[in-house]
């Protein structure tokens, strides 16, 4: 049987990449679909129907984690694998929390993508054998972490925010009102104890929300 792979990264060489690995080191998979943000991987899935979506963490738009989320809301027996260069035990905890079922380190071995599409093709869960040590169990729980404070909504609006939209950018992209774009922000603000911007993109940064430009 053919795995079926859509790739989601915002980097073009890494989609290239890991389309040349798949196609030319693994006669069982075949990639059928790439898509550059998280908006456009969950929109994306129910169109195409991957068996596995091999997704980064750091994307622009919906950062993978909450693409994840929505992916696995939408369409639950689709299998994902996150792809991070983040090897701390939250992100792990906040992928698996989100729907993913297999978490992978970007400097990973060629053989370990494939063997991580296979696993969980398989329906089993497969975590970087490098953070074994560090994250013994993702199924387990994890302690809270103050994203998970936040509502979605409240997530999405703080990942715009950082990445330079305005409220109304914003209100159009996810549709919603300026007045609620001005509401969600200062709620999610208050939450986080936060003033300012600069301070709203340091703790996206720090946790995954968004990634360095």
């Amino acid at each position: 049987m053919t795995i079926r792979v859509l790739l989601a990264d915002d980097h073009v060489l890494m989609r290239e990449g890991l389309r040349a690995l798949l196609t030319t080191a693994a006669t069982d998979i075949e990639v059928v679909g790439e898509a550059r943000t998280g908006r456009e991987t969950e929109r994306q899935v129910p169109q195409i129907n991957p068996d596995v979506v091999l997704m980064d963490i750091a994307m622009p738009d919906l950062n993978g984690i909450e693409a994840a989320r929505v992916i696995h809301a939408k369409c639950p027996a689709v299998r994902i694998v996150m792809l991070s260069m983040h090897a701390t035990a939250e992100y792990v905890y906040r992928a698996f929390e989100a729907g993913a079922c297999g978490y992978l380190l970007k400097e990973m071995a060629v053989e370990e993508v494939i063997t991580a599409v296979r696993v969980v093709h398989g329906g089993w869960r497969y975590l970087s054998p490098a953070l074994a040590e560090s994250v013994p169990d993702p199924g387990a729980g994890h302690a809270r972490s103050p994203v998970d404070s936040l509502s979605t909504r409240e997530r999405q609006v703080l990942q715009l925010v950082v990445e330079g939209h305005t409220s109304s950018e914003i209100a159009h992209m996810i549709q919603l009102s300026p007045k609620s774009v001005q509401t969600y922000r200062s709620r999610l603000m208050a939450k986080l104890v936060v003033s300012d911007v600069p301070a709203l993109v340091k703790f996206a940064l720090e946790h995954g929300l968004t990634s360095p430009k």
